[in-house]
C-alpha cells in the first residue's frame, strides 16, 4: 500500500476518490500436509435443541386463585416459580422436575375442587328435594 496521505474536499463533485488500492493475494492450501507432521482434529458434539421445560406459572396462578383446594394452587405456584428460577439457571433437570410436580399439583388442585363443587351441587339438591317433601307431607 501506499502511504500517501488522502484528502478528501467536502466540494468535491465525486463521492469516492479515484484510488488505487492494492488488492491483498492469499493464498490457501487445503488438504495439503507436509511429510512427518502430525493431524490433529477437534470433534464438537452438538446436542439436539430441546425446548426448554414448562413452569406452568399461568396454571398455577389461576390455580391459586380460583381452584385453591386444601392450598394445593399455592403450592403449585411455589413449585412452578421454582421451576422458573431453574430454567432461568439453566439446569433444566430440575426446571422438569419442579414443572412436572408444578403440574401434578394443579390437576390434583383442579379435580378435588371439581369433586367438591359437585358434591355441593348434589347436597343442595338433595337438601332442597328433602325440605320440598317435608313441607308437602301428603304428597
Amino acid at each position: 500500500m501506499d502511504n500517501t496521505p488522502y484528502t478528501f474536499s467536502a466540494r468535491s463533485n465525486q463521492p469516492f476518490p479515484n484510488h488505487n488500492y492494492e488488492h491483498l493475494k492469499e493464498e490457501c492450501e487445503i488438504g495439503v500436509v507436509p511429510p512427518g507432521a502430525t493431524v490433529s482434529s477437534t470433534v464438537i458434539s452438538m446436542h439436539p435443541y430441546l425446548p426448554p421445560p414448562s413452569d406452568h406459572i399461568i396454571w398455577s396462578i389461576f390455580s391459586t386463585l380460583y381452584v385453591n383446594f386444601c392450598c394445593l394452587g399455592f403450592m403449585a405456584l411455589v413449585f412452578s416459580v421454582k421451576a422458573r428460577d431453574r430454567k432461568v439457571v439453566g439446569d433444566h433437570s430440575g426446571a422438569s422436575s419442579y414443572g412436572s410436580t408444578a403440574k401434578c399439583l394443579n390437576i390434583m388442585a383442579l379435580v378435588l375442587s371439581l369433586l367438591l363443587l359437585v358434591l355441593v351441587i348434589i347436597l343442595v339438591a338433595t337438601g332442597v328435594i328433602a325440605v320440598t317433601h317435608a313441607m308437602h307431607p301428603g304428597d
